[in-house]
């Protein structure tokens, strides 16, 4: 009886921990709390996040601030037009100590929290590199699988497509992101607060100047991953979900709908977002609250309704309010 109570006192602090890095984030980012908020989802799914936003609305500063308040190793990647699938993964080279034998020289993959800044600026053949990482937490390289760190969160900010020099990112790798989330341009009073901090001095390349400190680490995921594996999912708000997944595949606007990976990453983050605000229970609002940021990157519209302008996420919207809620 003991050693549960002490289970459960344990999950407790990590969630409060956990919870408490929102404070930290917020101390050097203004708004954004939905990105916030699918980066902490994702880190408890063991999934990745896929950020969109013109430049300059704080995608790589949030990121940053993040891997800060948790404790965690982080990398940059840059990606651009020349980068090389070994520049991630990492590559075999000649190790001169060693009468020139071949030793692996590991890539910044072998991270925490690694950021891939500007993904769509490279093409799909890099992009792909961290097909393997991201879904099965190891690289391959010259026949030898190597394992990841753990956690593993692939943090990719993208701009948006119709920009000059961007490459569409595959469907298998955005299939391989968990969430989608959308930055914003901030709302006038949070401009104005971004501004007033950096008329006091806020230098947004020193998180830690603006006292954002370390608040949570890898044990606190790792309990929050187990106690998220032990939220209660009813028999209605699983069939809530399937039919989510089936109304989209149903829609004539969509190519492409929800596949059934689609439906499990729904299942997933609804858990996820219920364990982190209090819960031992998915409710139809966890799955609803989470449906745009988990499926709509993995929506195709048809060629047509393309043309007439058609938002995929008015699509998802229309699917979603087809579905008759569990009560």
């Amino acid at each position: 009886m003991s050693d549960a109570v002490d289970t459960s006192a344990d999950t407790s602090a990590a969630r409060d921990r956990l919870a408490a890095v929102r404070t930290e984030v917020g101390k050097a980012v203004v708004g954004q709390d939905a990105a916030v908020s699918g980066l902490l989802v994702a880190l408890l799914c063991g999934g990745h996040v896929l950020m969109e936003g013109v430049p300059g609305t704080a995608k790589t500063l949030l990121v940053r601030t993040l891997a800060g308040a948790l404790s965690v190793d982080t990398r940059r990647v840059q990606f651009t037009p020349d980068l090389m699938p070994g520049d991630i993964t990492g590559s075999m080279v000649i190790d001169s100590r060693q009468a020139g034998e071949l030793t692996f020289r590991e890539g910044p993959v072998f991270t925490n929290l690694l950021l891939a800044d500007e993904i769509n600026r490279t093409p799909p053949k890099t992009q792909s590199a961290l097909l393997e990482a991201m879904e099965e937490g190891q690289v391959s390289v010259d026949g030898v699988s190597r394992k990841v760190p753990s956690p593993f969160l692939v943090a990719a900010t993208q701009n948006p497509i119709e920009y000059e020099g961007t490459y569409p990112l595959p469907e298998a790798q955005l299939d391989r992101f968990l969430l989608k989330v959308v930055l914003p341009i901030p709302e006038r009073t949070d401009e104005l607060e971004i501004l007033r901090r950096h008329a006091a001095g806020f230098d947004p390349r020193d998180v830690r100047a603006a006292g954002v400190a370390a608040v949570a680490g890898p044990a606190d995921i790792a309990a929050g991953q187990a106690a998220v594996r032990t939220v209660q999912v009813t028999d209605e708000v699983v069939g809530y979900i399937v039919d989510i997944a089936r109304a989209t595949r149903e829609s004539p606007s969509l190519s492409l709908g929800v596949s059934p990976r689609g439906a499990t990453a729904l299942l997933r983050s609804a858990r996820a977002w219920a364990w982190l605000i209090g819960r031992d229970f998915v409710t139809p609002d966890d799955v609803k609250a989470l449906a745009h940021a988990t499926l709509v990157h993995r929506l195709a519209l048809r060629p047509e309704a393309e043309l007439e302008g058609v938002d995929v996420a008015e699509v998802l919207g229309s699917a979603l309010g087809s579905v008759p809620v569990p009560r």
